[in-house]
This record gives structure tokens, C-alpha cells and sequence, in this order.
């Protein structure tokens, strides 16, 4: 067997590229090879895809995997099936980053009054700022732990406010929330879902929330299920941008939240929840057809 051959029986599983090179032949060589056989269209056009694919990786920043690859191909004119975009990135050593596990930062150990739990699960809201969700995180760096606080709208995933900052203390989500409340200005009878943490269950927390005539809502003891949309959120954050860097300071760590969250978690990224529509398209959607 030549290397020509070596390499077509050896393309649906090594970059044509890595092969051709392992082997000291050009790929103009190869491709010119196979047009002589009669077999190159399909092999060019999975080139093609194949660097599409790269481009759209990189785009978002190694966060898709197959399924939401192929559906940014489709949305581009590409008719590609996602059993195709697998293969292709399989071949091109293309793979969404993996996350890691991370500690809990709930601090329920209080004698703070508890909210009762009126979101109960029940995650499927149809209209914008009427169920909010609320959760804390933390990002290492080198000058010591980060920790971020998010307010996301349950019916269209967007995050509402977040705050970012060297403590988890209670100003820490008092100041996504003031951001969420003064940017979103619900009306009355919000619902504020969160844990049992003291932040949430401090007076602070409380009154700004009864200023705004929102209503406060608490997971059940101990049941992360309750806010899971809110962690689902922190593990695409972290799977997508956060555990496969370091962060040498903690601004370096605030701009790649804000990266995530305003330059690509809001307004671009597909959410299987929605249809693969991003949080900003699924909200503009929503008052389209509510205007009609």
C-alpha cells in the first residue's frame, strides 16, 4: 500500500493533515492523488466542514460540543447532520472541554428567617420577570479565591445581574440583584428563588426584595434540585470558560466572566431549553409574539 493509500484508509480516523505530514507528502499531493481516482468531492468537502467546524470551536471558546456545532453549521446554510459534525471533529482531535467538580459555598447554618420554597421544581415559566434565580460560585486565582453571584430570568435563562468580588458576604448578591432589579424594573409579585444561605436570608436581602414588592423563595434543606437551573448555569460557565484556565489575578477572572456572560452566554450561545435559540433571541422572540 502506498502512503496515498495509507492515508485514505486511515482519514476517517487522523487528521488528513497529521497523516500527511507523518508520512512526508504534501496534501496538494493527496488530494490530487484522489481526483485522479475519482474520489475527492467528498473528501474536499469534508475539509470545508472540517475548518468551519474549527472556526466555530473557537469561537466559542471550546464550550460546543457536536450537538450545538452542528446546529451553528445549520444556522449558517451548512445541511449537515450532527453523526457527520461528530466524525469530523472525532478526526480533528475537536472536543468540548470538560469541567471539573467544584465545592459548595451555601452557608445554612443560620438563625435568619427561611422563605418558603414556591418554585418547587417547577422550572417551566412562560413569561419574563415574573421567577428570578439566585446562586453563588467561586473561581481561584492566583491572589486567592473569586466569587460570583447571579440572577437569572427562569423563562428565558438570561442572566439578569451578576456581581463579582473577594467575598461572598451578603453585598456580594445584594449587588446582582440591585443590577438585576434596575435593569429588568419588575413589576410586583416577582418571584426570588435562592437557597438557604445567609446572604439570602439576611434582613438586606429581604428588604430590597420587599421594596421591589418581590417575594422570596428558598430551596428545600439540603435539595440542590431546587435551584438547579442556577447550578446548571455555574457548570457551563465553568466547563466552557473557567476550569480549563488559570487566572493570575482576579481581574483577569472578572474579564472572563464578563466575557461569558455579556459576549457570549447572553446573546449567542444556544440553549437546548430554548429551542437552541440564546437568552437574548428566546426574550426578543417572546415580545415578538406578544405583540402580534
Amino acid at each position: 500500500m502506498n502512503s496515498f493509500a495509507h492515508i485514505r484508509a486511515e482519514a476517517a480516523g487522523h487528521p488528513v493533515a497529521r497523516l500527511c505530514k507523518l508520512l512526508s507528502v504534501s496534501r496538494s499531493g493527496y488530494y490530487g492523488w484522489l481526483e485522479r481516482r475519482g474520489q475527492l468531492g467528498g473528501a474536499r468537502d469534508d475539509e470545508r466542514l472540517s475548518a468551519r467546524i474549527r472556526a466555530a470551536h473557537r469561537e466559542c471558546d471550546g464550550a460546543y460540543g457536536s450537538r450545538r456545532i452542528a446546529r451553528r453549521l445549520k444556522d449558517d446554510g451548512e445541511h449537515v447532520g450532527r453523526r457527520r459534525v461528530r466524525r469530523l471533529m472525532r478526526e480533528n482531535s475537536v472536543y468540548a472541554v470538560q469541567p471539573r467538580r467544584f465545592r459548595k459555598t451555601t452557608d445554612s447554618e443560620h438563625d435568619l428567617g427561611i422563605a418558603p420554597n414556591l418554585l418547587k421544581q417547577d422550572f417551566d415559566v412562560n413569561e419574563l420577570n415574573r421567577v428570578w434565580v439566585s446562586d453563588i460560585t467561586y473561581i481561584w486565582t492566583a491572589e486567592g479565591w473569586s466569587y460570583l453571584a447571579v440572577v437569572l430570568d427562569l423563562c428565558s435563562r438570561r442572566v439578569v445581574g451578576w456581581a463579582i468580588d473577594d467575598h461572598m458576604k451578603t453585598d456580594l448578591p445584594l449587588k446582582a440583584l440591585n443590577r438585576a432589579l434596575e435593569s429588568r424594573q419588575p413589576t410586583s409579585g416577582l418571584i426570588q428563588h435562592s437557597d438557604r444561605g445567609s446572604q439570602y436570608a439576611s434582613h438586606r436581602y429581604r428588604k430590597l426584595l420587599s421594596d421591589w414588592e418581590a417575594i422570596a423563595s428558598m430551596s428545600g434543606t439540603g435539595n440542590c434540585y431546587d435551584n438547579a437551573v442556577a447550578e446548571s448555569f455555574f457548570a457551563s460557565l465553568k466547563k466552557e470558560r473557567i476550569s480549563h484556565k488559570a487566572f493570575a489575578t482576579r481581574t483577569e477572572a472578572h474579564d472572563a466572566v464578563a466575557n461569558y456572560i455579556d459576549g457570549f452566554y447572553n446573546p449567542t450561545r444556544y440553549h437546548s431549553t430554548l429551542g437552541y435559540l440564546s437568552p437574548v433571541r428566546y426574550e426578543q422572540e417572546q415580545r415578538l409574539a406578544q405583540a402580534a
